[in-house]
Parts: structure tokens; sequence; C-alpha cells
């Protein structure tokens, strides 16, 4: 997967709004128990929730394993710093 990451590909599996799976990951800006920041291959992503951790990361693949209750992902576009809710309050 680290072909991947240097290929300028981010991927993003969500397994029952418990464990989230990244790819692309270029830096972690921001991380607790509420919310974890990160820019990626295609942006900022805020990731929101409660109880979040990070179970394993990887600096040189580009990848991320988040556990915990995922609320919300959020994209932020670089170039015209416009929002965009990939899964904006999720229903419980």
């Amino acid at each position: 997967m680290a072909e991947r990451a240097a290929q300028g590909r981010h991927n993003i599996i969500l397994e029952n709004r418990s464990r989230l799976l990244l790819t692309g990951v270029k830096e972690m800006l921001r991380f607790d128990e509420t919310e974890v920041r990160m820019f990626t291959e295609l942006g900022e992503l805020r990731i929101k929730g409660s109880g979040l951790h990070i179970s394993d990361m990887s600096v040189d693949s580009g990848e991320l394993n988040i556990e915990g209750k995922i609320s919300s992902m959020t994209y932020e576009n670089d170039r015209t710093k416009k929002r965009t809710a990939v899964f904006d309050r999720l229903k419980r």
C-alpha cells in the first residue's frame, strides 16, 4: 500500500461506524477522543466522534487506523477552503 500513497491515492474504509481504515495520509494535525484532523492526498480531513483512538499508524505508507464511534467525516478543499461533508451526522 505504500505505492498507493506515493501515487496520490486516498481511500477510506468505514466498518460498522467503529473502525476507520485510511490510506494516503500525509500529516497528522490533531487528535483526541472527539476529533482527528489530518492532511491527506485529497486535502484536509476531519473525523469527529467519541472515544476515538489511533490503533495503528504508518508514516512511511500513509496508512492510519482509527477506532471509536465515528459520527462524521468532513473534507476541506485546500484550494478554495470550501468544506464538503462526506458523512455529516450519521444517524445513530
